[in-house]
């Protein structure tokens, strides 16, 4: 169930405001593939290559389609560029329809925290961003630090 963490009501959201939705842990159930990221050096090749085997997450498609009725919606993942035919064939499967999707570029190796922040910066900033939802706890920490409104969702 999602939880809240600064977050406004849907209808407290400014009109002219977006709201950015996460996919490995809000839409996509990643936890098949994790265990790729227990070794070191982490395996990211092979954690990548198993994302079109993820089950959805209902509840967070469900709200994506809800939220979609109300205002405009992009996704914002830390998956890199590379699997971006992979990761919308994947949202396509599961009935999601086409919405921007901002992926982190190809071997950029920062903290999903500041890449996510240096995305949200370019889409108008706390201002222009209604609400966030992200399941990352570190993400989530970050972006209430610098002003935003955020969602911790959690299954």
């Amino acid at each position: 169930m999602p939880s809240d963490t600064n977050m406004p009501s849907d209808t407290n959201m400014p009109s002219d405001t977006i709201i950015v939705f996460d996919i490995d842990g809000v839409l996509s159930d990643s936890r098949h593939r994790e265990h790729h990221l227990e070794s070191s050096p982490k395996d990211w090749a092979s954690f990548f290559a198993m994302l079109a085997d993820d089950a959805p997450i209902k509840v967070g498609i469900d709200r994506l389609m809800q939220m979609l009725q109300l205002k405009p919606c992009v996704l914002l993942s830390g998956r890199p560029e590379h699997t971006r035919a992979a990761t919308t064939s994947w949202l396509h499967a599961v009935g999601v329809p086409s919405v921007p999707l901002y992926l982190r570029p190809n071997r950029d190796y920062r903290a999903a925290s500041l890449f996510k922040l240096e995305v949200l910066a370019g889409l108008g900033g706390p201002q222009g961003v209604g609400l966030v939802i992200d399941d990352d706890e570190r993400v989530v920490a970050a972006l209430v630090a610098a002003g935003y409104q955020v969602e911790h969702f959690t299954d």
